[in-house]
């Protein structure tokens, strides 16, 4: 495999954001330069801190602030989006196709060397071990997150096509470790015995945090790279075997096995409360949705141009990273 390139400026959007911030803490570590690009939330006080850390502010609603923020980047890591909102129907069609079209256009003029998007398998529709997403971009998925991420996709290929910017959509499996968000939250809920998930069995691509960090940085600097690729460790398993085991590490009882309308119902309520609130909704009708669908990627080229060794080939091997 080719040799890292020479030092570049990498530009992280949603660098306040759970995953974004990990990235760039890792970045700092390395020759590369970090911009991070901030909005209404915060950096972390560390990044904010941190020396060499250039930071930009910038809207993604307001295409006439993003030229400047990615001007002189050779690398720009996507990340930004809503979550934790109610009724995603209503705004992902803005956030996740309008407003990266305006970052495409402001990346394409500025000619930024390299778009990384950060997706995942579901915009391929249900995928399993035994036929695994592929990288295709006529899928059919079945929830709005998917939905628009797919889009995404297909505007970063086709807005690029002819220009000097490269696109590069990483199509992660679940993030799992300690401190990530959707881990935090299904430790807090099983603590107080309020975890639960439906009976039937749904196929996830886990990838480590630490692969994450390691795969994510390859497709940011390595030369050559292009195209879509998935990222996921060696051995999918079932979201209720995943569950079952990270309740084991924590010590608590294993999450309840419920029928879908109650989880339904449970979402529903969230989203009309954080309405009524105001307030950030922990779960929406859509998550269930999307979290229902198997997914898995065929991670060849993955091995092949990215990353050859993973540090945890399977969640038996990284399920320490938990406790």
């Amino acid at each position: 495999m080719a040799a890292p390139e020479a030092p570049r400026t990498i530009l992280i959007t949603g660098a306040a954001g759970n995953l974004g911030s990990r990235l760039a803490r890792h970045l700092l570590a390395s020759p590369h330069r970090v911009r991070l690009m901030v909005h209404h939330s915060p950096l972390p006080g560390d990044l904010q801190a941190a020396s060499g850390v250039e930071i930009v502010r910038a809207d993604l609603g307001k295409p006439e602030s993003l030229r400047p923020a990615v001007r002189g980047a050779a690398t720009v890591v996507h990340f930004a989006g809503v979550l934790f909102a109610p009724g995603p129907e209503r705004f992902l069609p803005l956030t996740n196709t309008v407003w990266f079209r305006n970052l495409l256009d402001a990346c394409v003029a500025e000619q930024v060397d390299r778009v990384v998007l950060i997706s995942f398998p579901h915009v391929e529709g249900p995928t399993t071990p035994e036929h695994p997403a592929t990288g295709r971009l006529d899928g059919n998925p079945i929830s709005v997150h998917a939905r628009t991420r797919l889009e995404e996709e297909r505007l970063l290929m086709a807005m690029t096509e002819g220009t000097s910017t490269t696109p590069v959509s990483l199509r992660l499996g679940m993030v799992y470790g300690r401190g990530i968000l959707m881990i935090e939250g299904a430790r807090w809920l099983a603590r107080h015995r309020l975890l639960g998930v439906w009976r039937d069995p749904t196929w996830i691509h886990l990838i480590s945090t630490d692969d994450f960090l390691a795969v994510t940085t390859a497709a940011a600097t390595r030369p050559g790279v292009q195209g879509i690729y998935h990222a996921g460790d060696e051995h999918p398993l079932t979201l209720q075997e995943f569950l079952d085991e990270a309740c084991e590490i924590w010590n608590v009882r294993r999450p309840w096995r419920m029928p879908l309308w109650m989880i339904r119902l449970a979402a529903w309520l969230c989203e009309l409360g954080a309405r009524l609130l105001r307030q950030p909704s922990p779960l929406t009708r859509d998550f269930i949705e999307i979290g229902r669908v198997s997914y898995c990627g065929d991670t060849r080229r993955m091995h092949s141009e990215l990353l050859p060794q993973l540090k945890y080939p399977s969640f038996e091997d990284g399920k320490s990273t938990l406790a």
